[in-house]
């Protein structure tokens, strides 16, 4: 706490002056968030330190000593929600429990490739939920639907597996073109329509695979998928195309930050500190060399991580950089002012609908591949992750603010707490428990903010 509060004073000497300027200066704001962020990390680090030398406790069990006392700094002071610190928090402390052992490389490995269909489906219930915290409950079902027509194309009928994943994104594009009708055009509240999308896909998954378990062992249509990225002669012994990718990855993120300085400062935009914005960046940096260091010691990167990245990226170009993408925004926001400023309302509610059904016909591909077979249960809750991974990643239900970025973190931290409660041993069970709170929790902040801010 003393390290994370004098951070920020150093940085911003005129809270000194008037303490008053957080709440009227919303760039102050982001400064004081950005000095939890890193002020945290340093202290955490030096706090883990002191535990383990002076108080001789176990290193292992260190960082958790601090989560209490961060805990309630955060919530006594009032510095508002972080999900990067949520994620931070949640994963220290399994790390924790867990001896370590979440961060063996395999586990690093399987994070993203058992979150991949989450984060997927996330990037277009986004787009959903941006439009006035609108769902989409059928993903599930499209999933199972879409993953058994695949499964018996190619495991039974013996068809071309690449125009077998073409067919089954015209059906998932379909599918949300069906629902994006009702919805966009006529007008059919969202929740209803894809309750019954729900249950109507779900049936139709069941009539294609006759309620059996259908097996996919083609090799090419796996491969697509699931199989990891091998250059000869790079490759053939340890797997050092994770390692260059992670540092043209950290040497981009880092140059991306001096040029955007250099943008702002040519502009006259007010910016953060240097210090600040290179200290971000120099974090994210090592931690993308870090990620890339585990993937170096397993396997390599795999071809779905690839997947997921790729959409990832796309939808955060539409949505932070494109006029259609703000069109989203803008509905979340205030759908009359919308309407007439000229913008096509319905067309939007139509795309977002129909985009989701894309996506819920590439995750169902993925999550076939990824398992090898599907049978009727297929995609059971998995549109419950995808909307908890939205709200926990800051995404408003009311609609209009939210971010990939911050859908991703959502993502991860559910991924983090499934992955760190299995290799506890913990039950199904009890992780429906804890999911449910945390998302229960990221939502009460949400309205509670929406409240303060009248």
């Amino acid at each position: 706490t003393f390290i994370t509060v004098a951070y920020i004073l150093i940085l911003n000497p005129q809270i000194l002056a008037d303490p008053f300027v957080i709440g009227g200066d919303m760039d102050m704001a982001s400064k004081i968030s950005n000095g939890v962020f890193i002020g945290t990390c340093i202290g955490a680090f030096i706090g883990t330190i002191l535990c383990a030398v002076y108080a001789k406790v176990p290193l292992a069990q260190a960082p958790g000593m601090g989560l209490n006392a961060f805990f309630a700094y955060t919530v006594v002071l009032g510095m508002g929600y972080s999900y990067n610190e949520a994620l931070v928090i949640v994963f220290i402390l399994f790390c924790a429990l867990t001896d370590g052992r979440l961060l063996f490389a395999q586990n690093m490995s399987n994070l993203m490739l058992q979150n991949g269909y989450v984060l997927v489906l996330a990037c277009g219930m986004l787009l959903c939920i941006l439009t006035g915290g609108n769902i989409d409950l059928s993903v599930g079902s499209v999933i199972c639907f879409v993953g058994g027509v695949a499964a018996v194309l190619i495991g039974s009928k013996g068809f071309n597996p690449f125009i077998t994943i073409l067919l089954c994104l015209v059906i998932g594009l379909l599918v949300g073109v069906w629902q994006g009708y009702w919805i966009g055009y006529k007008r059919i509240p969202p929740f209803i329509t894809t309750l019954a999308g729900m249950f109507i896909f779900r049936g139709f998954g069941r009539l294609v695979l006759d309620n059996k378990t259908v097996s996919i062992q083609n090799k090419s249509f796996l491969n697509v998928f699931t199989s990891y990225i091998n250059i000869p002669g790079l490759d053939d012994g340890k797997k050092y195309s994770a390692l260059i990718v992670g540092i043209v990855v950290a040497v981009y993120v880092i140059f991306n930050v001096v040029r955007s300085r250099a943008n702002k400062a040519k502009r006259g935009y007010r910016q953060n500190t240097a210090f600040s914005d290179y200290s971000k960046a120099v974090i994210i940096a090592a931690v993308i060399l870090w990620y890339c260091y585990k993937l170096f010691q397993y396997k390599g990167i795999s071809i779905m991580f690839v997947w997921v990245v790729a959409i990832c990226l796309i939808y955060n170009f539409i949505t932070s950089r494109t006029a259609f993408g703000r069109y989203f925004y803008a509905i979340g926001g205030n759908e009359k002012a919308t309407q007439l400023s000229g913008i096509d309302t319905n067309k939007v509610y139509f795309i977002a609908y129909a985009n989701m059904g894309l996506l819920a016909g590439l995750a169902g591909l993925l999550c076939a591949a990824r398992v090898g077979s599907v049978n009727g249960s297929t995609g059971t809750s998995f549109e419950m992750d995808a909307i908890g991974s939205c709200f926990i990643g800051g995404a408003s239900a009311y609609g209009g603010s939210g971010t990939v970025g911050g859908v991703v973190i959502g993502a991860l931290l559910l991924g983090v707490i499934n992955m760190g409660m299995s290799i506890m041993g913990i039950g199904d069970s009890w992780q429906y428990v804890v999911k449910g709170a945390v998302l229960l929790i990221a939502v009460v902040f949400d309205v509670l903010s929406n409240r303060k801010n009248g």
